[in-house]
C-alpha cells in the first residue's frame, strides 16, 4: 500500500486530506503568474502545506484506500496506523522523509515537523495540461521619443533670404485645403444623390408588389372555410428528479458500476450510474428525488446508517 499514492489522488479533488495520527495535507488556490525577471508564465494552480496539527480521523483516507484495495475500513485503519508508526520511526532515525510528488519532511532541531513542498504536480484540474511558458521579451518603439530626439540632432535653419523666395508657400497650403474641402463635398453630394435614388427605386418596387399581391388575392374567395375539429391527447411530462443522494465518485466506470451492484445487493434498488461531473469523475446515487426536502430527509437516514460520506447533489 503506497499511502502517498492515494493522497495525491485525493488532492486533485479535495483541499483537505488528513492522515489519521500524522497531519493533514492542504491545498489553496493560487492565481497564475508572471515572473518580468525570467519571462516565464506559470499557469494557475494549487499550492500544497501541512499542519500537523490537524490529524484526528475524518474517514475520507481511510475508506478510500480501503474501496480501492478492497478490504474493510477497520482493516485499512489499523494498517495506516502501522504505517504512521513507520514513518515517524524514520524521521527519528534520518530526519527526512520524502513523501512522492508532494515533497518532503524533515525534523529541525527543536524536534519540529518541518515539510517543503516539491511543487512537481499541479493538482488542479482545470489547469490539466499547461505547464511553464517562457517568452522572449516584447521590446517596443517609442515612436515619439525617436522623433523628438531626431529633431534635437538635426537642426532646421532658415536664413532671410531662403524665406523670401518661399513666401508663395503659405498659399500653397490653403490651395491644398481648399481643394480638399471641395473634393470632399463633390463626394459627399454624390454619394448622397446615389442613396436617394436608391430609395425611391425600392419604395417603387415595395409598391408594385404590394399591388400585386392585392390583385391575386382578389380571386379568392371571402367566405370562411369549415373545418373539421381536431382532438388531441396531451400528457403531461413528469418532472425530472434534480436532487441526488450521492454514494461515491470514481475515476474509472467500473468502479462505478460495481458500487451500484453493491447497492443493490444491499437493498437499495434506486441506486443508479449518474454519469459525469465537470472533473470526468463517475457518479453513483443511492436514489434520486423531484423533492428537495424528501431527498434532504433521505440523506440524514443514510448517513446515520449507512454511510457518513453521503452528500447532496441538487441541479437546476
Amino acid at each position: 500500500m503506497s499511502a502517498a499514492f492515494y493522497i495525491e489522488e485525493l488532492l486533485y479533488r479535495y483541499n483537505c486530506v488528513i492522515v489519521p495520527g500524522f497531519g493533514a495535507f492542504l491545498t489553496q488556490m493560487k492565481s497564475a503568474v508572471l515572473h518580468k525577471t525570467t519571462n516565464t508564465f506559470d499557469p494557475p494552480s494549487k499550492v500544497i502545506s501541512f499542519n500537523q496539527q490537524l490529524d484526528s480521523n475524518d474517514g475520507l483516507l481511510v475508506s478510500y484506500i480501503a474501496h480501492a484495495e478492497n478490504t474493510t475500513y477497520d482493516a485499512m485503519l489499523e494498517e495506516l496506523s502501522k504505517t504512521v508508526k513507520k514513518w515517524k520511526e524514520e524521521l527519528e532515525t534520518q530526519k527526512t522523509l520524502k513523501f512522492g510528488n508532494l515533497g518532503e519532511f524533515r525534523l529541525n532541531r527543536e524536534g519540529r515537523l518541518l515539510f517543503r513542498p516539491a511543487n512537481q504536480v499541479n493538482f488542479l484540474t482545470a489547469s490539466f495540461g499547461l505547464s511553464s511558458v517562457v517568452s522572449p521579451q516584447v521590446t517596443r518603439e517609442v515612436l515619439k521619443e525617436e522623433v523628438q530626439e531626431l529633431e534635437e540632432r538635426i537642426p532646421f535653419i532658415i536664413t532671410p533670404e531662403e524665406r523670401k523666395k518661399s513666401n508663395f508657400r503659405p498659399y500653397l497650403k490653403y490651395a491644398a485645403i481648399l481643394l480638399l474641402a471641395f473634393s470632399t463635398g463633390v463626394t459627399g453630394f454624390r454619394m448622397y444623390q446615389t442613396s436617394v435614388e436608391n430609395q425611391q427605386i425600392a419604395r417603387q418596387q415595395a409598391h408594385e408588389l404590394v399591388q400585386k399581391n392585392i390583385q391575386e388575392a382578389t380571386f379568392f374567395s371571402a367566405a370562411p372555410l369549415e373545418l373539421p375539429a381536431i382532438s388531441l391527447n396531451v400528457t403531461r411530462k413528469e418532472e425530472a428528479p434534480r436532487h441526488h443522494v450521492i454514494a461515491g465518485a470514481f475515476r474509472y466506470k467500473t468502479n462505478a458500476d460495481k458500487k451500484v451492484r453493491q447497492l443493490k445487493r444491499k437493498g437499495f434498488d434506486s441506486a443508479a450510474y449518474l454519469g459525469t461531473n465537470s472533473f470526468g469523475l463517475h457518479q453513483v446515487v443511492y436514489a434520486s428525488f423531484v423533492d428537495s426536502q424528501e431527498a434532504l430527509d433521505y440523506l440524514k437516514t443514510v448517513k446515520e446508517n449507512v454511510s457518513r460520506d453521503a452528500w447532496l447533489l441538487s441541479k437546476k
